[in-house]
């Protein structure tokens, strides 16, 4: 008979399945979530990201007499965005990996992917796609369940089930997603908060800028861009969250805005 395993990354969807899944009756024999570290010593979550798995890890122990199972690949962040890529068709075949592209990025199937699939291969997988999100029906099958799906739960219901439980992310407070805290994918506002509040992990993040061959957004835009677009906000001379801002401001002295 086929293990339930239920695929945490400790957001609202997938914490839910929890909830979910205690309401259906279906059976969760082991939970496993999937580590990311930024390098060998630096975590890709931030510090409350990581003191809040602690706490839900314990929660669902004794709630759920389940133990969390940490898997992660070999490689760190750091290791594989310094890697030559050999692919002949690619972009930067003979160039270091760098930022990932925003289309089938390195970073989710090789730190995260490829650990999992061989965990979860034979078994049937819950994962958090709510019931309100049916542009990613597509992925289920008999194999990959939805539990959220069956019980008719939205994101907004899963929401609601997590802070009740005490288990809602702290992530939730700052954005809309989690992720690491050196994701492409990141708001001009969680880059802008990343900055204020651990300017070591930023400094690391323009050092990483300074060899990838590949911009950090798709738009062309560099972490550097974003640096120096942050300081002239610190300076008065453009509007943070300005929604007129344009990045030529950065470059056209009659643009900028003082306070």
């Amino acid at each position: 008979m086929s293990e339930h395993i239920l695929s945490l990354s400790y957001g609202k969807d997938s914490m839910a399945c929890f909830g979910a899944c205690e309401l259906l009756g279906w059976p969760i024999d082991r939970v496993v979530t999937a580590d990311v570290w930024a390098t060998d010593t630096i975590p890709a979550d931030l510090p409350p990201m990581v003191e809040f798995k602690e706490k839900a890890d314990k929660i669902i122990k004794e709630r759920w007499g389940i133990k969390v199972e940490h898997v992660r690949a070999k490689r760190s962040y750091q290791d594989i965005f310094y890697m030559v890529c050999h692919g002949e068709k690619s972009r930067i075949a003979g160039k270091n990996y760098g930022w990932p592209f925003q289309r089938g990025p390195w970073c989710n199937s090789r730190l995260k992917q490829h650990i999992l699939s061989s965990v979860l291969k034979g078994t049937i997988q819950y994962i958090g796609i709510a019931a309100d999100e049916p542009n990613r029906f597509h992925v289920l099958s008999e194999k990959k369940r939805s539990p959220l799906v069956e019980a008719g739960w939205t994101e907004a219901d899963c929401h609601k089930w997590c802070e009740v439980n005490d288990l809602l992310s702290p992530i939730y407070a700052t954005a809309t997603r989690g992720g690491c805290w050196f994701c492409h994918n990141q708001s001009v506002g969680q880059l802008r908060l990343l900055r204020k509040d651990y300017p070591e992990l930023w400094s690391l993040m323009l050092k990483w800028d300074k060899g990838s061959p590949v911009t950090f957004k798709a738009d062309g835009h560099t972490v550097h861009d974003f640096d120096r677009r942050f300081q002239l906000e610190d300076d008065g001379l453009i509007y943070p969250n300005d929604k007129l801002f344009r990045w030529s401001m950065l470059n056209e002295e009659l643009n900028y805005r003082w306070f």
